[in-house]
């Protein structure tokens, strides 16, 4: 029983979203059968979102120890007709539902990737497009981003490093994503671990860029995780729930659990940006490469 859940602030209106902390491993049955699970869970407290980790369906890949060859361990690839996808759709129902997943595309090749669905079928998709060195040999990168329009509101989806990177999350709000659903599989450091894993340098980025990310925005920043051990890493959990003034509303802390909150999300963005509106108030002829920056990156 999945039975420890995380909330602050859950009321009677707006949107009810939910993130999971969670571990999933290798076994496609046994993850739909935690999906699941978390669903009824996350049900019970009325969320209409749920935002699950990165490889949520048969686990995150198991990096190779410098002796040893790539390609070990991969997780199971699945293609958009393959059965758990439909399976996943069915297990949401009147949910939405943002999962992550290896993703064998056409031309063979593997994507760590991100689904939205809900019991209609798929609502959206994302290929994360930037890579950690850790990743390069069985990855291949997305080359884009993309909100879409789910019941609950036009969404946009980051997997796991993408966050790191200010221009994903700009893209996602420059096209109208009021939801941003960060996916991750976020070990803690992986040259220095912490004693303790909400001490890690790692969870401190982590916590950071979800915060920013959604002031810069102004956008509901909703983050999942992985949690515990997996090879020689260590995930850390902190899925959390950020409203568009960076202020957490509730938070799993590094173990497992939801993290559920009420945001009313069209109106707390309005009230924001009718005050500053950081989209609106953009200079984009100002940010232009410096002058020589072509020149340095290619010399």
């Amino acid at each position: 029983m999945f039975d420890r859940i995380v909330a602050d602030n859950v009321r009677m209106t707006a949107t009810v979203i939910a993130a999971a902390s969670a571990g999933f491993g290798r076994d496609l049955g046994a993850c739909l059968a935690r999906i699941e699970v978390l669903v009824e869970a996350a049900h019970q407290r009325g969320a209409q979102l749920l935002v699950l980790p990165e490889s949520a369906l048969g686990g995150y890949l198991r990096e190779p120890l410098p002796d040893e060859p790539p390609g070990l361990d991969l997780p199971p690839a699945l293609s958009p007709d393959d059965p758990e996808l439909a399976a996943l759709a069915r297990i949401a129902g009147d949910m939405v539902l943002c999962a992550g997943y290896t993703e064998r595309g056409a031309d063979g090749s593997l994507h760590s990737s991100a689904v939205c669905v809900n019991g209609d079928g798929v609502l959206g998709h994302q290929r994360k497009v930037h890579l950690p060195p850790a990743e390069r040999f069985a990855f291949s990168a997305g080359d884009g981003f993309a909100a879409f329009d789910t019941p609950v509101g036009r969404l946009g989806m980051l997997v796991c490093y993408d966050k790191l990177f200010p221009e994903a999350a700009r893209a996602l709000a420059l096209d109208g994503a009021e939801i941003v659903c960060a996916l991750a599989a976020w070990p803690v450091d992986r040259t220095d671990p912490a004693p303790h894993v909400a001490q890690d340098r790692q969870t401190r980025h982590f916590d950071l860029c979800d915060e920013l990310r959604a002031v810069e925005n102004q956008v509901v920043w909703v983050a999942a995780n992985q949690t515990g051990p997996w090879g020689p890493r260590h995930f850390l959990g902190s899925a959390k729930v950020v409203d568009p003034d960076g202020i957490v509303r509730a938070h799993t802390g590094v173990g497992e659990g939801l993290a559920v909150a009420e945001v009313d999300v069209g109106a707390e963005i309005a009230q924001l940006r009718g005050h500053l509106d950081h989209l609106g108030d953009r200079r984009p002829e100002a940010y232009g490469a410096p002058p020589g920056a072509a020149a340095a990156l290619n010399g």
